[in-house]
């Protein structure tokens, strides 16, 4: 599991510029299973800034609950650009802005031109979404861990521009 402490500053910086901007947080995740979430909520007072979090494993929850067109995911697949857009404008309906995960974190479900540890992520809001895809090393755990820091760290630093 990731150590709080790691992420102190770069958490407490992301709360401080949403409370800055009177604006609620909403992640959508996949590959992470809710983790970026769960260290969002770890920081006392996250309730004035943190409005929800979605995890839409499935391609089926990601059309039903975010609003990801099928053709999207049938076109691109799950782990792509247009997918975690797609998934940060869905989740950001219910916020102000969003960050999105979907990757694959292994030891299996590496496909031809996406191995092991090839994860997109996405922030933004329900106008403007910008992604960035990954190549993370390590075992499923680093993979999922430094998913989580980096799609903290991505929105941090857009929320700070």
């Amino acid at each position: 599991m990731i150590s709080n402490s790691s992420l102190d500053l770069p958490l407490q910086r992301l709360a401080e510029l949403l409370l800055q901007r009177q604006q609620r947080l909403v992640t959508a995740e996949s590959c992470t299973g809710g983790m970026v979430a769960a260290l969002c909520t770890d920081l006392a007072g996250s309730s004035q800034w943190f409005e929800c979090g979605f995890v839409t494993y499935s391609n089926a929850a990601k059309a039903r609950d975010l609003g990801v067109p099928d053709d999207t995911l049938d076109t691109h697949g799950a782990v792509s650009e247009e997918t975690v857009k797609a998934m940060v404008a869905g989740a950001a309906r219910y916020g102000d802005v969003a960050v999105a995960v979907s990757g694959i974190a292994g030891p299996g479900g590496a496909v031809p031109g996406k191995p092991v540890g090839t994860v997109w992520i996405a922030w933004g809001n329900e106008h403007e979404q910008m992604a960035v895809c990954h190549q993370f090393e390590g075992d499923r755990a680093a993979v999922r861990e430094q998913t989580c820091v980096n799609a903290l760290q991505h929105l941090t630093d857009y929320l700070d521009k």
